[in-house]
């Protein structure tokens, strides 16, 4: 009876059905997508109207974006033909939803610092509704130190980022600062989370890579980035699940409201495991752990000497199995990042680790997984698989989160 219910909601994710949705646009380059992002939340159900600032005129035609969405377009923060002239305070009731997309440098800035001296700014203060930005803005906008202490502000607010994507850019730039695709974003924002399913539920999740140091100016990594580890996190929480994430060094700000533990090494991480594993209900292993260390560390710096190094490696603890195989041990989900025959290895590393579920990604692809804002997975358990096509880490995460959630809940009821 339950899964039924689970089961629906999740068909119905991708919905948007009479949901009123204000798009705010400003102006950036990527404002020419606004009139397909509207076709894209009209096909969903929704209802819109478009708020524009005044240099997003220069961009897209609002003649354009109220033929596509059946509304006026607004962009006077004084509406004379609204009631009493209040017609911003009518909008912010109204919206269930408030988008702003594309989302300058310039506009995130006025919104972390709460500056209202237009239509758009100052619904985003009268509003209730929950905030999204999709961000667009050249490369090192994005890395400014400014750019990112507002961001880190806004997501301490609830406000919800999808996005950027990476990619080259207008300027000829190549990096993190595009717009996510207008069908990305209608899907992301209908990614609605039912109710919280996992309230009560503790989950441990590792992100990241490891680094075992050779020395004190050199270690062995690897690529991991850690959004998708993070991703499933924030995913979790807002399923209702008290979350523990447990991180590898990444370049990545903590989720608002997650307990965090900062690790560097394989032991580092297993230690910050085991000391947590016992208590919960979900293992999450997203990190990529080094499978390997240096058997001896040197206390200097290796001096370069001779044409060739010779260093011997020893094998790390398998986090994973490790926790699979206690005693009592968590429902445990675990990752196979993999570049040949992906389905054999995945089925074999699921059984050998007697894991419940493993989540299998095909990192040959270069434009998925590692470092990358897109991925796809394969998901497999004993009796079942389900692939979930490429797509923003974000609403990845999401489907992934409900698909372990629902398997959690049956593997509780057998």
């Amino acid at each position: 009876m339950y899964i039924t219910g689970l089961t629906t909601c999740y068909k119905e994710l991708m919905q948007l059905d009479k949901t009123n949705i204000i798009l705010g646009i400003t102006g950036g380059i990527a404002a020419y997508k606004t009139p397909d992002l509207v076709r894209k939340l009209v096909a969903k159900g929704a209802n819109v109207r478009v708020v524009m600032t005044d240099s997003a005129k220069e961009f897209v035609s609002p003649l354009a974006l109220q033929a596509v969405s059946g509304n006026p377009v607004s962009d006077n923060l004084l509406d004379k033909d609204a009631e009493a002239a209040m017609g911003h305070i009518e909008l912010a009731r109204w919206a269930d939803k408030l988008l702003i997309a594309p989302a300058t440098a310039n506009f995130m800035a006025k919104l972390a610092h709460g500056l209202a001296d237009d239509l758009l700014s100052t619904l985003c203060l009268a509003t209730a509704a929950p905030i999204y930005l999709a961000p667009a803005m050249n490369q090192q906008m994005w890395f400014a130190d400014a750019t990112q202490a507002n961001l880190k502000i806004l997501e301490i607010r609830k406000v919800q980022f999808l996005g950027p994507a990476q990619g080259e850019q207008a300027c000829g730039d190549v990096g993190p600062g595009r717009m996510l695709e207008p069908q990305e974003i209608a899907d992301l924002l209908s990614q609605q989370m039912p109710e919280q399913i996992l309230t009560g539920k503790r989950i441990t999740i590792t992100a990241g890579p490891t680094r075992e140091e050779i020395d004190p100016v050199r270690y062995l990594s690897n690529h991991s980035s850690g959004k998708m580890g993070y991703a499933l996190a924030v995913a979790a929480q807002e399923l209702g699940a008290t979350v523990t994430l447990i991180s590898g060094p990444v370049n990545l700000p903590h989720p608002p409201n997650i307990h965090t533990i900062l690790v560097s090494s394989a032991h580092q991480m297993r230690e910050a495991v085991m000391h947590t594993t016992h208590n919960c209900d979900i293992f999450i292993g997203c990190a990529a752990v080094a499978d390997y260390r240096i058997q001896h560390k040197s206390n200097q710096k290796i001096k370069k000497s001779d044409n060739e190094l010779t260093l011997t490696f020893i094998k790390n603890p398998d986090i994973l199995s490790d926790v699979a195989h206690l005693a009592k041990a968590p429902f445990t989900l675990g990752f196979a990042a993999e570049t040949q025959d992906l389905r054999k290895y995945a089925l074999d590393k699921l059984q050998r680790k007697k894991l419940n579920m493993i989540a299998a990604n095909d990192i040959s692809d270069s434009t998925i997984g590692f470092n990358s804002e897109q991925n796809a997975l394969t998901v497999f358990w004993t009796k079942g698989e389900k692939k979930l096509d490429v797509t923003d880490k974000r609403l990845l995460a999401k489907q992934l989160m409900l698909l372990v959630s629902q398997r959690y809940i049956e593997d509780s009821n057998d």
